[in-house]
């Protein structure tokens, strides 16, 4: 259809066709039912209990990590209550070979790949075993300047491509993250030269303090990826059938020479964007909360599955007690690991003899730490 105003071309008609293309796709509503049939992935019951599984165990964990970080167990730490859908069920599809570029609230991603809970920890006060990558894991620690790991995808992506694997990368940002020069660049590369890549938009409405519709002028952001001619979808990130769909399909599509996807993920998160000071109440409303915790992406998927008989309040308490339980030991192991001195680093840093100056520096710290 062209895009016209009687006789001339109509480019603001133009930008209403595109944007009108990006419906949200649901396939769980909120009250836990199925409303399009067509797209239900018809995942095995052993499947569902699984992905509640690690939905619930997150949530345990989230709780249990904001109050360490209040207590001065932890260090930095982003919220992720509200994003389970968006984080577990993109990761639950990912093989082994699969590697992930988190951003700084995609700790939970990591940990059902193969992270040990101890080193988010330690990563989380700073430590640097907590970057130490166990080998054969394809992950890189999450990142903290926002949207660079789009870059780092893109780049990731053309190796694979190039080595012939059939694997995929997954990266996560923010609604913010796409108003970064990072974001757009990641994204043009990966389309100009089709790597098997997912990008995927964690939209939960707010960078930091800024609602997304102060970001940006356009309508959704999955329709971002169409200037870079990559294939865009909008699902509701609340659905972790609907995110569990649009992951699978796109990475068949990359797998299969098609290049990569991107995905908006319509979601929420419930609590601050980090433990770092930040006050939602200064710029939401609790009817603006209440609005979205009708959504919960736990209480819709249990109903969903209690509904069909496989889950029940003492599964989900099992789970819930085995949560505290790993939590406790994994914070056990990571209070256990040796206390970072100033020597350490600088021994770290380079392989094989310092230069002379750090050499000189390293053996005034070694003085004063033996004092």
């Amino acid at each position: 259809m062209v895009a016209k105003k009687g006789n001339q071309y109509d480019p603001v008609k133009a930008l209403q066709l595109i944007e009108s293309q990006f419906d949200m796709v649901q396939i769980l509503n909120e009250e836990g039912k199925i409303v399009d049939k067509d797209l239900d992935p018809k995942l095995p019951d052993e499947e569902l209990v699984e992905l509640m599984t690690r939905m619930v165990y997150t949530r345990i964990l989230d709780q249990r990590s904001i109050s360490l970080n209040r207590q001065g167990r932890l260090g930095f730490y982003a919220p992720t209550a509200g994003q389970e859908a968006s984080q577990l069920a993109s990761q639950y599809v990912l093989e082994k070979e699969d590697f992930i570029l988190p951003g700084y609230r995609d700790v939970p991603q990591l940990l059902f790949h193969g992270w040990p809970l101890d080193m988010a920890f330690l990563w989380s006060r700073g430590h640097y075993e907590g970057s130490v990558i166990p080998d054969g894991l394809n992950i890189f620690p999450p990142q903290i300047i926002i949207g660079a790991q789009y870059i780092q995808a893109a780049g990731v992506g053309l190796g694979y491509k190039k080595k012939g694997k059939k694997a995929v990368v997954i990266t996560y940002t923010g609604d913010g993250g796409t108003s970064q020069g990072d974001f757009y660049e990641g994204l043009n590369f990966a389309g100009a030269y089709k790597v098997p890549a997912i990008f995927i938009i964690q939209n939960n409405q707010y960078a930091i303090s800024t609602h997304r519709d102060v970001q940006t002028a356009a309508k959704t952001l999955a329709q971002k990826g169409v200037a870079a001619g990559v294939p865009s979808v909008l699902v509701d990130g609340m659905d972790p059938l609907a995110v569990y769909v649009a992951t699978r399909d796109a990475r068949e599509r990359a797998i299969n020479g098609d290049g990569p996807t991107l995905i908006e993920t319509m979601c929420y998160r419930y609590g601050p964007h980090t433990m770092a000071g930040d006050d939602p109440t200064r710029y939401r409303t609790s009817d603006i909360d209440s609005e979205w915790e009708k959504r919960d992406p736990i209480v819709r998927f249990r109903t969903y599955l209690e509904g069909k008989g496989i889950w029940s309040k003492e599964q989900e308490e099992k789970v819930i007690e085995r949560a505290k339980e790993e939590i406790k030991e994994a914070i056990k192991k990571a209070d256990a690991a040796p206390k970072q001195k100033a020597s350490d680093f600088m021994k770290i840093m380079y392989k094989g003899d310092l230069p002379f100056n750090l050499q000189e520096q390293l053996d005034v710290y070694v003085g004063k730490e033996s004092n």
